[in-house]
């Protein structure tokens, strides 16, 4: 068989299954035969043209799989072994990888997302794996795909938000949109340490999710104004960190002003336009507020943690999956997800 069946990006507002070439490898890659992957956000903005990548590109980047073949360079894997990829594919060797900043691979803002974006992803039969001696990680016995299938990139990136939030034992956090993205970063927050998690959304089902994973207080913005009940659970003092996961204004704008003197924004969100900042919510530039943006780690160590938290029971983000789809109904999958219709959080693919 030479022929796989993929996704393809062939202009804004249309994504579609064709028959491509299996990849071929070069000997610093692996094939994957892709068992399970699923849709991002960041993807329903590439098949609305608000994040620009060029026609004919296979898309996705959260690839489960079973080794396929490898390259002649590439050791202490087998053929049948069955794996995970993040999302960011890093070389493991330039500056920024051995800098600590693998997302940035290269030394290109971003240089380490790949699949979906600069080569051809993993909504199809087979991927490439690039640079796979830094990026294949093996999945630990008793795991299956959908355990693992959050690690590649949401998983990575929520948790990431808090990480780089520095939450310290005994914060306070609020986290704006609990989306999946958000959810993870209430995951991450309980791990972290907080000892009260505020989380705002306006689907009370996804506020359900939110408690289930750590949250102490919910609060629907289509209820009550979230600053001032966040006002109100803090005495006036703010939060500690604030972690941005939708990638708005009004978002964004709310995390800055839910902040103590001092506090971090931690922010997650794809934005799209011109973002602007308040000068009455940062002091005028005097209030020691810190506001750091993640984009997820990615490469094999960070893969390998990820899934040591899911095996040790920890976090559950299984019922993050609520929809199923096969590649064959990718398009249906794309409308569904993309409309957020049927109360989705994430969808499962199996090729």
């Amino acid at each position: 068989m030479s022929n796989m069946r993929a996704a393809v990006f062939v202009e804004p507002g249309r994504i579609e299954l064709q028959h491509r070439p299996i990849p071929q490898i070069g000997p610093t890659d692996a094939l994957l035969r892709v068992t399970t992957t699923t849709i991002c956000g960041t993807d329903v903005h590439i098949l609305k043209g608000e994040y620009p990548v060029k026609p004919g590109l296979i898309v996705g980047h959260e690839p489960v799989g079973i080794i396929e073949k490898l390259g002649s360079a590439v050791t202490g894997y087998e053929v049948g072994q069955r794996v995970i990829a993040g999302a960011i594919t890093p070389c493991g060797q330039c500056h920024p990888c051995l800098d600590g900043h693998s997302s940035q691979c290269g030394g290109q803002a971003m240089g380490g997302w790949q699949l979906g974006n600069s080569i051809d992803g993993c909504q199809a039969e087979y991927v490439r794996i690039p640079n796979a001696q830094a990026n294949l990680t093996p999945i630990p016995d008793g795991l299956d795909d959908e355990q693992v299938l959050m690690c590649p990139d949401i998983m990575s990136t929520g948790f990431g938000g808090a990480e780089s939030g520095h939450i310290r034992i005994g914060d306070t956090v609020v986290v704006f949109a609990q989306g999946p993205i958000g959810l993870c970063a209430t995951a991450g927050a309980k791990l972290m340490g907080a000892t009260r998690i505020i989380v705002v959304d306006g689907v009370p089902e996804r506020l359900d999710v939110a408690r289930r994973l750590g949250a102490d207080i919910t609060i629907n913005f289509r209820d009550e104004d979230p600053l001032l009940r966040i006002q109100e659970i803090t005495g006036g003092a703010g939060v500690d960190v604030a972690i941005e996961a939708l990638g708005t204004q009004q978002t964004f704008e709310s995390c800055l002003r839910a902040l103590k003197p001092g506090g971090t924004l931690s922010s997650l969100g794809v934005y799209s336009g011109k973002l602007s900042m308040p000068l009455d919510a940062i002091a005028a530039g005097l209030g020691d507020h810190k506001i750091i943006t993640t984009l997820c780690p990615g490469g094999k160590e960070r893969m390998r943690r990820l899934m040591a938290v899911v095996a040790s029971g920890r976090v559950d983000l299984t019922p993050m999956v609520t929809h199923r789809f096969a590649l064959d109904d990718i398009v249906e999958a794309y409308e569904l997800f993309s409309h957020q219709r049927d109360g989705v959080l994430k969808v499962a693919i199996t090729p």
